[in-house]
């Protein structure tokens, strides 16, 4: 397993965390936080949030289906336990798609945003601003105001999830947990300046500080010419028998492009090999890496056929 990353990424501080509750082993390729990314569009063809996972030559893109993957690559322990997993899957999607953004909002207030880029050149400032800026479309960021009354609101109804529990569905923890965490990491590690806000609900902090503890399972550091020679080196996994539900009239083999709906919305091109109830993968070739199979999940994501 490798996993393209950059270390203050949230959403790739939910998988690191993921790796660690399950202690595995995996490789570490650095990417750059904005674009370009040269060595990472050989993988993706296009896709360029964080993290991606790779695996021999398969690509997996977004955190949803990442944690898929792990749960069937390491099953024990489980990101499900005993709770119903409709209601897990629920509770992880609003963690990713409304707490988050409102997180951030807080957490790029100017002192926020000035300890998070202290160490940038003003030159650099104005490329991570203006990627940022290309990610939302050219949409307006939440002011920082709403983001902070949304977020203790949150906070308030974490803390309530917590009551009598260890963790949010219980005494294990569940996918819930993990996209919960991520968010509010980055305010206690990267802005720790702002990280005040939870000192009204102690119950958020002592479950955040449990999360923590998890680590980061065993991880090595390799170069990216390193990954793109390992799936140079490798053949795709063969996909399983239910690889096709159609809901968009475009048969198999038809040239398609995979792009999020939403925030980062940059396609990715190739043949369309399979569209299951949850994921669609796509073959795609490049000189760097070869043939690879690039894979996304159905939620979240928009299926396009390329015209000819």
């Amino acid at each position: 397993m490798i996993l393209h990353h950059y270390p203050a990424s949230p959403f790739a501080e939910k998988i690191r965390a993921i790796l660690g509750f399950k202690q595995l082993n995996w490789q570490s390729v650095m990417i750059p936080s904005v674009m370009p990314k040269p060595d990472l569009m050989p993988l993706t063809g296009g896709y360029r949030k964080t993290p991606v996972l790779q695996i021999g030559a398969d690509v997996y893109c977004d955190t949803a289906l990442i944690c898929d993957v792990l749960e069937h690559l390491a099953p024990t322990p489980s990101l499900y336990n005993h709770a119903p997993k409709g209601l897990v899957r629920s509770l992880a999607q609003w963690a990713d798609t409304l707490l988050f953004p409102v997180a951030m909002a807080y957490n790029f207030q100017p002192q926020g945003a000035a300890q998070v880029m202290a160490s940038f050149t003003p030159e650099t400032v104005k490329v991570f601003a203006a990627d940022r800026q290309a990610m939302r479309g050219g949409g307006a960021r939440m002011h920082h105001a709403e983001g902070t009354g949304m977020y203790k609101s949150h906070l308030r109804r974490i803390a309530s999830m917590l009551e009598g529990q260890t963790f949010l569905l219980g005494d294990q923890p569940c996918l819930a947990d993990f996209s919960v965490y991520h968010s509010l990491w980055f305010t206690r590690v990267q802005v720790p300046s702002l990280a005040g806000i939870f000192d009204a609900t102690p119950a958020v902090t002592a479950w955040a500080d449990r999360m923590a503890s998890f680590g980061h399972g065993q991880m090595t550091a390799i170069t990216a010419e390193a990954a793109l020679q390992t799936a140079k080196g490798a053949t795709p996994q063969a996909l399983g028998d239910d690889f096709f539900q159609d809901e968009h009239g475009i048969p198999l083999g038809s040239q398609v492009t995979i792009a999020a709906e939403s925030f980062g919305t940059e396609p990715t091109a190739g043949e369309l090999l399979a569209a299951t109830r949850t994921r669609y993968t796509l073959r795609r070739q490049d000189d760097r890496v070869g043939t690879v199979h690039v894979h996304f999940p159905r939620m979240g994501f928009v299926m396009k056929k390329v015209d000819a």
